[in-house]
């Protein structure tokens, strides 16, 4: 008797574990919610599927960052400059915008100036430097800050994301990412550049996902010439994650282009968040805009993606842009990407942009510090020129303005990209002068800090990592005034300027040019790569310098900018016999 009471208890048991084993797995089921049929061409304003968990509490804590030593910060806007080489790499001239001061500071680490332990979020340290320069031998004053913090990155995490994948689908997207949509007829060179920009982009995205903590939530939106919900706001762990990255792979591109839709329903799409998910302590919202930045719509006018994603920023949705192909339009994404709490990349290959991700996608998303605002008080000096910030336009002779501080790694080396510096004009005279910062972080809170420093005599830099600054931004001069002329020269159709003509301008900070407005509006069609006989002479000179100072600073990292130039230097032009009939800077 007491056997089969034994028996039956146990059937009784095992069949309530098995019936309960079965409600959990239905209760876990993870969802296949994708909704983009690209036979559709209507807007989908919502989503069929609505997320049945998005009111539970959640309380895992976000994914760690693989720990080294401690972190310092970095200003938002690009984080790269590879548009710019991948565009000589292919034979073509790059745009204006295609290198920025931050993203070529991005490339490098810059040791700290800090004599004391900082002890609060953000603590600027201050270099001074007194520098020839190398074109008109005119004596210069340059004032580094470095961008330290007290953050360790053993006490680092990324809070948890809500995050809204905004997708470009348009016809432009269907050209090899090595070739302009608009010329139509250039040969395909080599495997890689067989991928379009579209494969890229979908590869990104899938790569991304893997970097998702079961307790992040995700969203996607495409759009061409209109915008589709394709899937809505889910945590990942309710999510079959697996079907929807072969959604997106299997996409492909079709229509126009307009910004506007995407964004819009994109930010839409936050909306649907419970209060729980919405908690700003505990959630940080982004969406990941990719695209090839070929607008057929005005996007920067007050109905355009540069109003909406401002609005958006000031609800703490901020934007992450990647820019997709050589043809990516640097220009207008640098413009939008100056709002609050934005960045941008661009993508050339899969597989390092698979690498960046890994080593710094819980810094992308995580701004940190806001409104960081400099004031110079100094009777003898004011500031001339911001290299490193893409708010440096807002900078004036008193104030220096950044919208945005993300974290950044630092090594022996210093900190990447953990540096801005200033041009000033001695205007009076006098050695001394007093910084004063005011940020907040992103709770809201305000900090203060004023701190002095003073200009020795000579030519002297108080350390390598300024005299590394100035070197990078003397660099990014001469480019930005090479591009400007080069595509004056091929798009006016106009001679291209004389060695002795170039020396007065090339090393000008390119924004005091006149010309600088003009060469923003030329876009569409790619220039053949072309390098005057002036130009080339111009960076056989830098390049002497470049070389000195490199040997100076004692940095190998500067091997990839001296590549630049020496390429540059050496470049066989298609078309020779050219008159010089330059008129002046228009």
């Amino acid at each position: 008797m007491q056997k089969t009471f034994i028996l039956l208890l146990s059937l009784l048991l095992s069949t309530s574990l098995f019936a309960m084993s079965k409600k959990a797995s239905v209760t876990q089921e993870q969802i296949d919610d994708w909704d983009y049929n690209s036979t559709v061409e209507t807007i989908s304003k919502h989503s069929r599927h609505q997320p049945s968990s998005l009111g539970r509490t959640l309380t895992m804590a976000a994914a760690p960052m693989r720990m080294k030593k401690s972190l310092g910060f970095s200003v938002g806007g690009a984080k790269d400059a590879d548009n710019f080489y991948e565009n000589v790499k292919q034979g073509y001239l790059p745009k204006l915008e295609a290198m920025t001061y931050e993203g070529v500071f991005y490339d490098h680490y810059f040791e700290s100036a800090k004599k004391e332990p900082c002890q609060t979020l953000f603590c600027p340290s201050y270099s001074t430097a007194i520098s020839k320069n190398p074109f008109s031998d005119e004596k210069e004053y340059y004032l580094s800050v470095g961008l330290d913090s007290n953050i360790k990155e053993s006490d680092f995490s990324r809070k948890k994301l809500n995050i809204v994948v905004v997708l470009d689908i348009s016809g432009s997207m269907s050209s090899p990412f090595d070739q302009y949509y608009y010329d139509k007829n250039r040969r395909i060179e080599n495997k890689e550049s067989r991928k379009t920009k579209m494969a890229l982009a979908n590869e990104a995205i899938v790569a991304m996902s893997e970097h998702l903590s079961d307790e992040d939530t995700l969203g996607v939106v495409l759009f061409d010439n209109q915008a589709y919900n394709a899937k809505p706001l889910r945590p990942i762990k309710d999510t079959n994650m697996d079907a929807i990255k072969k959604h997106i792979l299997d996409l492909r591109p079709r229509g126009g282009t307009n910004w506007s839709a995407g964004y819009k329903v994109g930010v839409a799409l936050f909306d649907s968040l419970s209060s729980q998910l919405k908690d700003p302590k505990v959630y940080e919202n982004r969406i990941i805009f990719l695209t090839d930045a070929m607008p057929n719509r005005g996007e920067l006018g007050k109905e355009g993606l540069f109003s909406i994603a401002k609005n958006a920023s000031e609800k703490h949705i901020y934007t992450t842009f990647i820019g997709i192909g050589v043809d990516f339009n640097n220009d207008l994404v640098e413009t939008v990407s100056k709002t609050k709490g934005a960045n941008y990349y661009a993508i050339h290959s899969s597989k390092e942009f698979k690498k960046r991700l890994d080593d710094e996608f819980d810094y992308m998303v995580t701004p940190l510090v806001f409104d960081l605002k400099l004031k110079l008080k100094s009777d003898a000096f004011k500031i001339t020129a911001v290299y490193g910030s893409p708010e440096a336009n807002l900078a004036t002779g008193e104030l220096m303005y950044v919208n945005t501080l993300f974290p950044s790694p630092s090594n022996e080396d210093g900190t990447r990209g953990g540096v801005i510096l200033l041009k000033l004009q001695k205007i009076a005279e006098g050695d001394a002068i007093t910084l004063s910062i005011d940020y907040h972080d992103r709770a809201g809170e305000a900090y203060h800090a004023s701190k002095s420093a003073h200009f020795k005599a000579g030519f002297y830099h108080d350390n390598p990592a300024t005299q590394k600054a100035i070197l990078l931004s003397r660099y990014v001069d001469l480019m930005k005034n090479f591009s400007m002329d080069m595509r004056k020269g091929c798009q006016d159709k106009v001679a291209y300027p004389s060695f002795i003509k170039l020396k007065r301008t090339c090393g000008l900070y390119p924004p005091l040019r006149p010309l600088y407005a003009f060469v923003k509006t030329w876009e569409r069609k790619s220039c053949p790569l072309e390098v005057s006989e002036g130009y080339k002479k111009i960076f056989t000179l830098f390049l002497t310098y470049f070389k000195n100072q490199m040997a100076q600073i004692g940095d190998k990292s500067l091997s990839k900018e001296l590549n630049l130039l020496e390429t540059l230097a050496h470049t066989k032009n298609h078309k020779e016999g050219k008159i010089d009939d330059w008129q002046g800077n228009r």
